[in-house]
Formats: C-alpha cells, sequence, structure tokens
C-alpha cells in the first residue's frame, strides 16, 4: 500500500521555495505515491529575503518572485504563514505530521563587531535598517535619523553595504516610486545624510558586491560616486583573484572608472575608500561623533597586515553591515562561531557527529550568509539528494493525512495565513499603489496584525 510523503520546510525564503520545488519533482520509491510539502514561516508572507531583505529600488533583482510564484502554485505545496517555529511549535510537533523537516530560516540578524563605542546612539546594524525601510512587521515604524547627521559611514562592502550606502545617499522623492510604506517615506524625508563614506578593510579585488550592484550606485542624478585612491591596490593575489573571476575583474573595471570620473557636483556623494580598518567608534555624550580606522596594506596574498597608523572621520551615524547571523533554533545544535546549524551536506548533526533523523538544512542557515539568491538552488538540490537517500530510515508521522496539520494550528489557536491569503494582500498592496497619483506597482502593509486580517478575511 502506498502514501504520500509528507516533508515540512520552514522558511518561505528562496531557499525554501527552492527546496520544495526539487521536492516535488524528485523521483520517489514505490512505496510512496507522491509527496506533499507544507512551507512554514513566522511572517505572514512568503519570499522572505526578496520581500524583506533586498531594496525596494532593485526591481529586477524582484523579478525573482516572478519564479518562486509558479512555484506556489504547485497544488502540492501549501503555505501557513504567521507561525513562528520555536514558539508556536517545535521539532517533536512536527515529526507528528512529516517524515522529515527542512530548515530554510536564512539569517536574519546582524553579525556583531566588537569594536569600542559600537552600542553609542547612531551605531546600528543593517540588518534593522533593511527591515525598517523593507517594511518588516516586527521592527519600530520610526527611524532614528538625526537632524545633524550629514556624514554617515557604512562598514563593509557587500551588496547590503552598498543598499544602505544608496538608500542613504538618494532622496525620498527618488525613492516614493517603489513599494516602500508610508512611514518609510515620511521617516527618509527627515535623512539629512550628504555624504557617505564607505569601508574596506582589503583592497579593490576583494570586495564582495556584484558589478549590478556598484553600477547602480551613479544611475541617481544626485549621487555623485568617488572612489578614493588611497588603499587602491592590488597586489598578486589580488591578481589572482581577478584572474580567476570574471565579475571581480567586471567590478574592479568599474571601481577604476569611478575613480578616473570627474564630480559633477551632485548633492549627495558616496565616498569608497580601501584598506582602513575600523578600530572605534568615537563618541560624546552617548552619541556617535566619528569613526577610527587603521590604515591597512596588502601582504601580496590578498589578506591585509595593519600599518599601526590610524585615521579618525568625523561622522554622526554608523551602519555596520558585515554580515548577517542565523537565529538558534529551537531542538537543533548549532554552531556558534559561524552561525550555522551544523550538517553534512544539508543533514543535520547532532554535537557526536551523529545526524538527526529526518532533519536537515538548506540556504544560509546551512553554510552561512554567503553567496546570491542563485546559489540556493544548487545547494537545496543537495540537500535533497541526501534526503531521498535517507527514504528507507525515516520514520512515518503518526498524523500523516494532509489536514492533520491544518487541525492541530487550529486546535492551538494560530491565526496562519495561506497561500490564498496572501493573493489576497498581495491584491490589496497593488490596489494601494494604484492609488497613489505617482505610478506605484504596490505599497507594503506593514502591521502584522493588518496584514493577518486581510490575509484571513
Amino acid at each position: 500500500m502506498t502514501r504520500q510523503l509528507r516533508v515540512a520546510v520552514v522558511g518561505a525564503g528562496p531557499a525554501g521555495i527552492y527546496a520544495s520545488d526539487i521536492l516535488t519533482k524528485a523521483e520517489l520509491p514505490e512505496e510512496f505515491s507522491g509527496v506533499t510539502v507544507d512551507i512554514i514561516d513566522r511572517d505572514p508572507t512568503p519570499f522572505g529575503l526578496i520581500r524583506y531583505g533586498v531594496a525596494p529600488d532593485h526591481p529586477r533583482i524582484k523579478e525573482i518572485i516572478k519564479a518562486l510564484y509558479r512555484v506556489m502554485g504547485n497544488e502540492d505545496i501549501r503555505f501557513f504563514g504567521n507561525v513562528d517555529y520555536g514558539t508556536d511549535l517545535k521539532l517533536d510537533n512536527l515529526q507528528l505530521f512529516y517524515d522529515a523537516v527542512i530548515f530554510a530560516t536564512g539569517a536574519r540578524r546582524d553579525r556583531d563587531l566588537d569594536i569600542p563605542g559600537i552600542d553609542l546612539r547612531g551605531s546600528f546594524g543593517a540588518a534593522d535598517f533593511v527591515y525598517w525601510y523593507d517594511g518588516h512587521p516586527d521592527v519600530e515604524r520610526e527611524w532614528d535619523f538625526q537632524p545633524h547627521a550629514e556624514t554617515v559611514a557604512v562598514l563593509g562592502v557587500g551588496n547590503v553595504g552598498l543598499d544602505i550606502a544608496r538608500i542613504l545617499a538618494k532622496t525620498a522623492d527618488e525613492l516614493h516610486v517603489t513599494e516602500i510604506p508610508d512611514n518609510v517615506y515620511e521617516g527618509l524625508k527627515k535623512n539629512a545624510t550628504k555624504d557617505v563614506h564607505v569601508f574596506a578593510r582589503r583592497g579593490p579585488a576583494q570586495v564582495k558586491f556584484t558589478p549590478m550592484e556598484l553600477r547602480e550606485l551613479s544611475h541617481s542624478p544626485n549621487i555623485d560616486v568617488i572612489v578614493h585612491p588611497e588603499g587602491f591596490e592590488l597586489d598578486e593575489g589580488s591578481m589572482d583573484a581577478i584572474k580567476a573571476s570574471k565579475s571581480q575583474k567586471l567590478v574592479v573595471d568599474v571601481l577604476q572608472n569611478y575613480l578616473a570620473k570627474e564630480e559633477t557636483g551632485a548633492a549627495h556623494r558616496i565616498h569608497i575608500h580601501f584598506c582602513q580598518n575600523p578600530v572605534e567608534v568615537l563618541g560624546e555624550d552617548g552619541q556617535v561623533v566619528g569613526l577610527r580606522t587603521e590604515i591597512t596594506e596588502l601582504d601580496g596574498t590578498g589578506n591585509v597586515k595593519g600599518t599601526g597608523e590610524f585615521k579618525d572621520w568625523p561622522v554622526q551615524a554608523v551602519y555596520r553591515a558585515i554580515g548577517y547571523y542565523s537565529d538558534n533554533l529551537s531542538g537543533l545544535p548549532f554552531d556558534l562561531a559561524n552561525g550555522v546549524v551544523p550538517n553534512d551536506g544539508g543533514r543535520v548533526i547532532e554535537i557526536d557527529g551523529s545526524p538527526l533523523p529526518g532533519a536537515y538544512v538548506t540556504g544560509w542557515i546551512k553554510r552561512g550568509p554567503v553567496g546570491l539568491i542563485g546559489h540556493t538552488k544548487s545547494d537545496a538540490a543537495e540537500t535533497i539528494r541526501l534526503l531521498m537517500e535517507d527514504l528507507d530510515s525515516l520514520v512515518a508521522p503518526e498524523h500523516a493525512e494532509r489536514e492533520a496539520f491544518d487541525r492541530y494550528l487550529d486546535s492551538r489557536g494560530i491565526e496562519y495565513t495561506t497561500w490564498a491569503g496572501w493573493e489576497k494582500l498581495d491584491a490589496h498592496e497593488r490596489a494601494l499603489g494604484d492609488a497613489h497619483t505617482v505610478d506605484r506597482e504596490r505599497v507594503k502593509v506593514v502591521p502584522r496584525d493588518a496584514m493577518v486580517r486581510i490575509a484571513r478575511d
């Protein structure tokens, strides 16, 4: 007698949706008649990073949602939003209803930067700012823009660092045509930033942003991009990196073009500095008043060493964009140093090295917050391949019928949202965009209770 393979995926971002898609297309042994997947997310909405981690002025990246929409339209895949793993349910609860559980919860928090002054007022983490301008329901509605903060530092040279620099340098009206919520538009009007200084610890061949992100800095007529020649060095390790990666070569080419370009006199400027290692945030009366960096030099391998020479930069705010860090998930082991769940190719591994039966990971919770969104496809494929290899050893759930999980959530009084509910919210947000005098595709609803109410109406 055959039965359905039942799998839960915790996390409705690209990693979780790609894993679900690959799983529903997998070839199953004869004892299974098919596979059904339930995607569970703490947010009332699907798409994770695409909705709440990508800058609103990046419509091309958001085109990925169209592909994710098609996956979510599969009748073998269901969505349960507004369900918080660790609070509403845990691994042992899920194992009552599923043969296997795949965790694709990503990385939501800022990685710590342990330097003096990092906790001063005016010192911010990238994740908090991104969630604010992307309208995440769990952050404050107001951002602490200081009226005197005309000069700002951004620490880190990944795509998130460039996103933050660009959002700070653009005007509120430039961003009003995007999907930003009304509170974000009103908040950006209070932003006094004129100069954004982006600091890289190493040289131009070691930066982590993509050529597209870098080119887009200059698309605004209100922004001059200034690459400073100090520290713009290419050692032997840098040349090896350029030869090994076409993308890295393009990045260096774009930086060199900026380096040679004359300023236009635009009202706002983004400065990019190389070989500057932040060592202290300077403060007075509890408020950021500057940043101290140590000048570094390349050591021939692409890494750097300190010179013992320091420089103070007068800035009134600091945004650290040095990487994200995953949450420690209830019932799973956790690697504190790397911010990931210990795993072997996607199989969750206990402290003693043995696999945790029926538990898998994919995406950033598996390998750390590195790589582009597209990299999650191959990552998910590896995890699903291992799950297929383990089918004989998986324990069948006590409640295998598909509707059992719905009844469980109902019995707990959890106000979960569904894919049909998301389609209602999606239509509602698009209607809000249509109602504006400027051309806007949508306006995001921010409060969690409002999103849940619209989705469940």
